[in-house]
């Protein structure tokens, strides 16, 4: 078993059931946001003794957590007898038991994940966006969840079963057999034939209704659906695979010969968006705290819902088209993040799901065996001849047909799949540039102390103004 896999259902629970689910999640997010006020208070209190322990591991949080339940800090019930004398008959929280105790140390491992994630984004460790200290979740959250793990006895039945009592139902531990809308069926004859071990589960509140992802451990695909291994010295042929707005990806050989083409994506936000603006407007006449305000809210999120499983859909049946039939792809690195910049395309580029599509093709590629490869941010797919190699710098992005003066001709999107399926063969001559027009990223920078935190204000006293700058050419 080296592959993990989710599978997630639509839950049909009873209203006791709603009740349960309810619970739990409120647990949850209750053990999590004492973990985090532990993770406070310690820190407060080493700014005066510096030899007092913090808790931050995950590890730390349960043995923090599960000390703190069962004292008076937590909570006491006390009992009056007929004589009037007041006895405490319970120490702690007094609802502990009527939860599965994993809520709790899940949710203290997600605050340990989360103070990692902090540290790691101070550091330098972890890339991407700055991760800020977190914080506590709302009590009245539209979204909530709870985590729970499989636990098996020995020679027992696992804690979370499919199919046990009904073949469209989930056991879960500490809440019971609760009825799933979809089909099982799949994952019950992995589980069954041993292919399959479902190592948690998760159960969400999302749009108004309780979903439940089960996150399983399942062995590699059938040698059927895999990619035969190719030789050493196979290179074979790669495809490039080139996404657009306005097509949504063109897939093609280094030949010249284009394999896929998607005209065009369902743009699930641009074509609800009427819909949406009206929902919001009725949200927005609604009185916060209300009945209607909840049923409008819900409506809302029903929309959105909705939205993101068509656009999921979508992105979900292009990769596995891609993936089935080739086993040797390449795409482009796109700086999604700074496109969302341009306010004119940025709701068009949100829309396509880019950044979703990359990673769906990643792992997809990966569990049949295939190749994918990412090329460099700055490799000209589309300015570049694919004919002579040439590269067109005046190219616009209004410029829908590539024209070289070799006198080649082509479609813009094709021209840049042909070149991304060449960009294996080219890649040593633009990894070593070293400058970014050219082809390639400047390594080795030297960065002035704060020159990523802030850009100079007006009226602010700059370096060279101060003869600070260190970088600057001693004047005689």
């Amino acid at each position: 078993m080296s592959r993990h896999t989710a599978f997630r259902y639509c839950l049909d629970p009873t209203v006791e059931q709603q009740r349960a689910l309810a619970r739990h999640a409120g647990a949850a997010r209750f053990a999590f946001n004492q973990s985090l006020r532990v993770v406070k208070t310690a820190l407060a209190q080493r700014g005066t003794d510096s030899a007092h322990h913090v808790p931050w591991t995950g590890f730390d949080l349960i043995n923090s957590f599960n000390a703190w339940k069962k004292t008076e800090a937590a909570g006491r019930i006390l009992a009056v007898d007929s004589d009037g004398v007041a006895q405490i008959q319970t120490t702690g929280l007094a609802w502990r038991t009527q939860v599965c105790q994993q809520v709790f140390e899940e949710s203290a491992v997600d605050c340990g994940r989360a103070l990692a994630a902090f540290a790691d984004s101070r550091t330098g460790k972890r890339k991407g966006p700055r991760v800020g200290f977190p914080h506590f979740k709302r009590k009245n959250a539209s979204q909530s969840s709870f985590r729970l793990r499989n636990r098996q006895r020995n020679g027992g039945q696992a804690a979370i079963r499919v199919g046990d009592v009904t073949p469209r139902s989930v056991t879960l531990p500490g809440i019971g057999t609760i009825r799933v809308r979809e089909d099982t069926r799949r994952l019950r004859r992995l589980v069954v034939k041993g292919r399959a071990k479902i190592l948690h589960a998760t159960v969400m509140f999302r749009a108004e209704r309780w979903w439940i992802s089960l996150t399983a451990q399942a062995a590699d695909l059938h040698p059927t659906h895999r990619h035969p291994p190719r030789a050493l010295h196979d290179q074979g042929s790669w495809v490039g695979i080139d996404l657009g707005l306005s097509t949504f990806a063109v897939a093609a050989s280094a030949a010249g010969t284009e394999v896929a083409r998607v005209e065009r994506s369902p743009r699930p936000l641009g074509a609800g968006l009427r819909q949406q603006r009206r929902l919001a407007k009725s949200l927005s006449r609604k009185q916060k705290g209300s009945e209607r305000h909840r049923v409008a809210a819900a409506r809302l999120a029903r929309h959105h819902h909705r939205i993101a499983n068509i656009r999921s859909h979508f992105l979900h049946q292009v990769a596995n088209m891609l993936v089935k039939t080739h086993d040797q792809l390449v795409i482009e690195d796109l700086n999604v993040r700074g496109m969302l910049s341009n306010r004119r395309l940025a709701r068009a580029i949100g829309d396509a799901g880019w950044a979703t599509f990359a990673r769906l093709l990643s792992y997809k590629q990966a569990w049949r065996g295939g190749a994918l490869l990412t090329a460099d941010r700055w490799y000209p797919s589309s300015k570049r001849c694919s004919a002579c190699g040439d590269v067109n710098a005046v190219l616009t992005l209004a410029d829908r047909v590539f024209s070289c003066s070799c006198g080649f001709h082509t479609d813009r999107d094709h021209n840049a799949a042909v070149n991304l399926a060449a960009w294996p063969s080219v890649q040593q001559d633009f990894s070593r540039s070293p400058d970014p027009r050219a082809g390639g990223r400047a390594t080795n920078a030297r960065r002035q102390e704060g020159a990523d935190r802030h850009p100079l204000g007006f009226g602010e006293t700059g370096l060279v103004d101060a003869g600070t700058d260190v970088h600057a050419a001693t004047v005689a």
